[in-house]
């Protein structure tokens, strides 16, 4: 080494990174070469054995990386097992097939499995520090995968960018949730259980675009409720709660983005969706993420309902020895108006945290890139919705499920022995839309008009019930004759049952004098013509 070379200053008490640059340089001045002179620099100045400096440099020669230079940790290297194959054989065996299941058994559990195991054998168990670490070696997400742990997966699996419309109405997200409050019945004012709300966000500008309140469990026919109340103008429906604010969502999406549910995996979804020009699109399954924009809403309007009376709240640590269902108030349609006002009202003009603006704010700026080519047709956007059957017309009008329908607008086809396409609705089955060979559909209702109207699934139970009393011939007559009882029944029961009061509170209306026109459509506004609704003034 030259004696005219400038010394390292002494990296003894230096960084990490200090002390490995100090060694590059030693190392450098003697071209690669450890030297005496260089082992006496290092032992005094960086307190570096003999032999240490040795298999550092060795490993520096060939690497030419400084981090080479690190001193190495003491222990057995990362990835090194030292126990004897066998046990590392059982305690792979073990995690595999015992750990990693839905069950989700405890470590106590994995430690005795592989302690009895190893003693069978005649191998000497391990310590639980050491399985303790296999555990932890395993892939997090694809562990908490197969043992069923959503959280710890959502947690570990990278989301990287983020999922942007361009514009308003090019991506809707729609869900459903059980809303976390018990409502009451109208009549007794006793509760009857969680309502489901069906949601739609906007993704551009995170204003809601519609929501359905109802007691039934989800389905095309509650997705297409809530995007009759989305799609058309909301004004009439306002009126008609008396809410006296804006919401000017309107139009039809160009995506709707949703979970992989068996209610948008129907076929009737997917047909009106098509029919619409409205892109169905599904989001990997059990990823939530991927529906971030709609679980955040429903996150929100669930913070909001904690605040009123009967809440669940949202787990039951925090509900503590609260009262739920004495506390409960709301009824059904009191409710569906207090969200209305929360959506309208609050969380439209509240700043958001991602937009930095609030929803409606950033709706208005938009709105002129928004296409308002509404379907022309209220009454066939709606029943493209509906589960559909194909039926054939005799004599005695179209029979579904034991029930005879007739409207005398059909009487022109009767004879042709055609099929026709028929829609229904499951929640009232006293009419049917039969499809016209121009498209168009019209009502048929009970060829008896004195029988009630019913649920797809009152009928269904009642079907069921005779059939389990050994009734095998079964018409129209003995099923609306059990139905009759059964709510008898109901009807007595409701004081003290909560189920029998969520019974009666589902059943359909009766018919009224209007005709069951679909209401919270504004006919006053362009572009819409009475002509359209032609089937409901029949």
């Amino acid at each position: 080494m030259d004696s005219d070379s400038t010394e390292p200053q002494d990296a003894r008490q230096e960084a990490p990174e200090a002390r490995e640059d100090f060694l590059r340089q030693l190392l450098r001045r003697s071209n690669w070469k450890v030297t005496a002179e260089i082992v006496n620099i290092a032992r005094t100045q960086l307190d570096i054995p003999r032999s240490t400096l040795f298999r550092m440099a060795s490993r520096f020669r060939s690497t030419r990386l400084t981090s080479s230079l690190a001193q190495q940790q003491r222990g057995t290297p990362d990835g090194v097992f030292r126990l004897a194959p066998e046990v590392e054989h059982v305690i792979a065996e073990q995690i595999e097939r015992f750990w990693l299941r839905k069950e989700k058994p405890k470590f106590s559990a994995l430690m005795e499995r592989i302690r009895g195991t190893c003693l069978a054998e005649g191998l000497h168990p391990p310590h639980y520090r050491t399985v303790r670490r296999r555990v932890m070696d395993l892939t997090p997400i694809s562990a908490a995968r197969k043992r069923g742990e959503r959280d710890i997966e959502t947690a570990a699996t990278p989301s990287p960018g983020q999922f942007v419309a361009s514009r308003p109405n090019a991506i809707w997200q729609i869900d459903h949730t059980v809303v976390d409050v018990i409502i009451v019945d109208e009549q007794l004012r006793r509760p009857i259980g969680r309502p489901v709300l069906t949601i739609a966000i906007d993704v551009c500008t995170r204003m809601v675009a519609g929501f359905h309140l109802s007691l039934e469990a989800p389905s095309s026919v509650s997705v297409g409720l809530c995007l009759l109340h989305a799609v058309y103008d909301k004004t009439v429906w306002l009126n008609e709660r008396e809410i006296d604010i804006s919401w000017p969502v309107a139009g039809l999406p160009e995506v709707l983005h949703c979970d992989n549910g068996a209610e948008f995996r129907s076929r009737a979804l997917a047909n009106a969706c098509r029919e619409y020009g409205v892109k169905l699109q599904f989001r990997p399954p059990a990823t939530p993420r991927f529906g971030g924009h709609i679980e955040r809403l429903i996150g929100t309007m669930m913070g909001a309902v904690h605040v009123l009376p009967g809440t669940t709240f949202s787990n039951v640590e925090i509900k503590g020895d609260y009262d739920a269902e004495c506390r409960a108030t709301f009824t059904l349609r009191e409710l569906e108006k207090w969200i209305a006002i929360e959506i309208a009202g609050k969380y439209h003009h509240r700043i958001h945290s991602a937009l930095l603006r609030p929803p409606v704010a950033v709706w208005r700026d938009l709105q002129g890139d928004v296409d308002f080519d509404l379907p022309p047709d209220r009454m066939a956007f709606w029943t493209s919705f509906l589960p559909e059957e194909r039926r054939r017309l005799l004599k005695d009008g179209i029979h579904l499920e034991k029930i005879r329908y007739w409207s005398d607008v059909l009487s022109r086809d009767v004879g042709r022995g055609a099929e026709v396409k028929i829609k229904y609705d499951p929640r009232d089955l006293s009419r049917i839309f039969v499809r016209q060979p121009d498209g168009h559909f019209v009502e048929a209702r009970y060829r008896n008009l004195a029988y009630p109207p019913v649920s797809w699934w009152e009928w269904k139970h009642a079907k069921k019930r005779l059939r389990e009393q050994g009734k095998r011939e079964l018409n129209e007559e003995t099923i609306f004759a059990s139905i009759a009882q059964q709510r008898q029944i109901e009807d007595s029961a409701a004081q003290a049952s909560a189920t029998a009061r969520r019974n009666v509170t589902r059943r359909p209306d009766q018919p009224r004098d209007d005709g069951g026109k679909i209401t919270g459509v504004d006919l006053a506004k362009p572009g819409y013509s009475n002509d359209d609704m032609e089937f409901w003034d029949q």
